[in-house]
């Protein structure tokens, strides 16, 4: 019997490979979050970053491994700059920041920057030229189970897995990561202590632009084999939720990026098996899960023992201390 081919392990082998860009997304807004600035133009930065490193993949020529890390490295600056958008309007103009990320995804997202960027790089139609495939690390793809879950992934999975380390050791274990956390629960606070907020607040920002851009590319790069408008298909509001999910924690992230991602390929998995049952069913299950999460923390109890900053989404201003 070929373990390798059960159900289960197909569907968890899924799950990595759909969770991935979420897992991006989610980490890139964890940390935005944790500076107290909440960014829901997600889904915009992802689709930005996805039309920017299609193009560059079907206009860089060169090995595969320099055009797709080139194409990774345009949709995260891509993807930056517009996410300084929402810095600029949150931070220093102290706009409400709900309003400036749903503007920020409408201007982005699939109707607006992204599908023109994709109309006149004339991107629609053609299958992409470069892709992140599988890799069999240190030989191992075919090993039973842990083979197609651990050793038989490509280049950004394994980034992702170093990722959420990295965070976790950044938040948790350095004094950078303790200013972080103070601004995002009492900037007053910080600022007294002499902890630039406004530099704090921008910088995490911008890398949570800059995650959700990889994101964004891993979609264009690795799972849809041309370009589509609005390819990312709301994985943006999935990642978000997936913040409060994980409880602002990287760890979890992983896990819910996961849970989500099974939920994301259980369709085409169950098709492939020749089980016929509508595909709506399953395609709104990440969606539904998105709503049912999303209910649950918007409670005040929900929010006090689920470890939110306390100051997210409130603008500081110094001279009212």
């Amino acid at each position: 019997m070929n373990l390798n081919a059960t159900l289960l392990v197909v569907i968890a082998a899924s799950a990595i490979f759909y969770g991935t860009p979420l897992l991006f997304a989610s980490v890139g807004e964890l940390l935005a979050e944790r500076s107290g600035v909440l960014n829901l133009g997600v889904e915009g930065m992802m689709l930005v970053g996805a039309v920017s490193a299609f193009w560059t993949g079907q206009h860089l020529h060169g090995p595969d491994w320099v055009v797709l890390s080139a194409a990774v490295l345009v949709a995260a600056l891509a993807a930056t700059a517009t996410s300084l958008i929402h810095a600029v309007l949150a931070v220093s103009l102290r706009a409400n920041q709900i309003v400036s990320g749903l503007a920020l995804t409408i201007f982005a997202g699939a109707a607006g920057l992204s599908s023109y960027l994709g109309n006149i790089g004339h991107l629609g139609g053609h299958a992409r030229l470069h892709e992140f495939k599988a890799v069999d690390l240190f030989g191992l793809g075919q090993t039973p189970i842990l083979g197609p879950l651990v050793f038989h992934q490509n280049a950004l999975v394994y980034a992702s897995w170093l990722l959420v380390p990295l965070a976790m050791f950044y938040l948790y274990r350095t004094r950078p990561g303790l200013h972080v956390r103070a601004v995002g629960e009492s900037p007053e606070t910080a600022d007294a202590m002499g902890v630039n907020v406004a530099a704090y607040r921008y910088v995490h920002t911008l890398i949570g632009g800059a995650l959700a851009g990889v994101g964004g590319a891993y979609f264009s790069l690795a799972i849809s084999p041309n370009w589509v408008d609005g390819m990312t298909s709301g994985a943006g509001w999935i990642a978000i939720a997936l913040v409060i999910f994980a409880f602002w924690r990287p760890e979890l992230a992983l896990v819910g990026a996961y849970l989500f991602g099974a939920f994301s390929s259980l369709a085409f998995t169950l098709q492939a098996r020749q089980v016929h049952l509508p595909p709506e069913v399953f395609n709104s299950l990440p969606y539904l899960m998105t709503i049912v999460v999303l209910v649950f923390v918007s409670t005040g109890w929900a929010k006090r023992r689920l470890g939110a900053p306390a100051s997210l989404g409130v603008p500081y201003v110094r001279e009212e201390r």
